[in-house]
This record gives structure tokens, sequence and C-alpha cells, in this order.
């Protein structure tokens, strides 16, 4: 008996799979055009925010020249005096970083009220964009390409 129970449980987990199966190729295209519609909202997201950012430094702007301690992947670390004297080191990096170098120098603007935003001196949100959209335009080139291929295959697929 206990054998029999086992068995249509195991039959209807398959069947189970298989429909959720059929579904997910049935959504597949939409996914993949929603993966795409997310990486450009999350950039849009990303341009916002260094916008606002750039917008919070330019209301009371202070400069300084700041000593790059790590200039890594992920973000790059510097230290500067800040109007008050105090060395300054803000913890999620300095904006806009491209082409520095451990131990180099760099002109940097700061929020004075909020020394934590800082970016290198002269670049802006728009310094930023050529990357979100390459990465926009990359996102959409493999999700919304892979979409085009799948409904490419399924019509044929259909036609067969």
């Amino acid at each position: 008996m206990a054998g029999g129970v086992a068995a249509e449980v195991v039959v209807e987990a398959g069947r189970t799979a298989r429909t959720i199966g059929v579904a997910l190729r049935r959504a597949l295209p939409r996914i993949l055009v929603g993966l795409a519609v997310l990486v450009t909202a999350l950039c849009a997201v990303a341009f916002a925010g260094a916008v606002a950012d750039d917008l919070a430094i330019d209301r009371d702007p202070g400069t300084a020249t700041a000593e790059v301690l790590d200039a890594g992947f992920g973000r790059t670390l510097i230290r500067f005096p800040a109007a008050e004297g105090q060395l300054e080191v803000p913890e999620r990096g300095v904006y806009y970083p491209r082409g520095l170098q451990t131990g180099g120098t760099v002109e940097v603007e700061y929020a004075r009220a909020e020394p934590d935003l800082v970016r290198v001196a002269g670049r802006t949100a728009w310094t930023g964009l050529p990357w979100l959209l390459a990465f926009t335009a990359g996102g959409w080139l493999v999700f919304g390409g892979s979409a085009v291929l799948v409904g490419r295959r399924r019509q044929a697929a259909h036609q067969e």
C-alpha cells in the first residue's frame, strides 16, 4: 500500500514538473524581455542617483587634493583634508575614478555638509552615462536577442 502511494506521489510530481516546464518555456521570451527591462531600470536608477549626488555636491562644494589609497576594481579609496582640517576617507570611495592609480593624487570636489559624497574634480554623472548606456545595450543584446532567438525557434518548431 505504501509503495503505491509513493509511486502516485512520484508520478504526480513528474506531471507537475512537466507542467511548470511547459509554462516556463512558453513564458521564456517574456521573462528574457523582462530581464532586459530590469537592466534598463537599474541603469536609469543608477544614473538618477549619480545626478542626485552631484546636485548635493554642487549645493555646497568643497575642493581638496586627495591621495589615492587603493584604486581597486569595485571602488577607489581616497584620503583628503575636509574644510575643517580633518582627514576624510569616504567609505564608498570616490565617484568617477577612472584612470586613478594607487599612490597618486587627484583633485576632488565634495559636499561640505556630507564629505562622504566626493567625486573627481571636473567629472559628473554624465561622465558615467556612456558606461551605463553600454551596459543597457549589452543587456538588450543578450536578453532581447535571446528572446528573439527563442521566439524564432518556437515559430520554426510550430511550422514543421
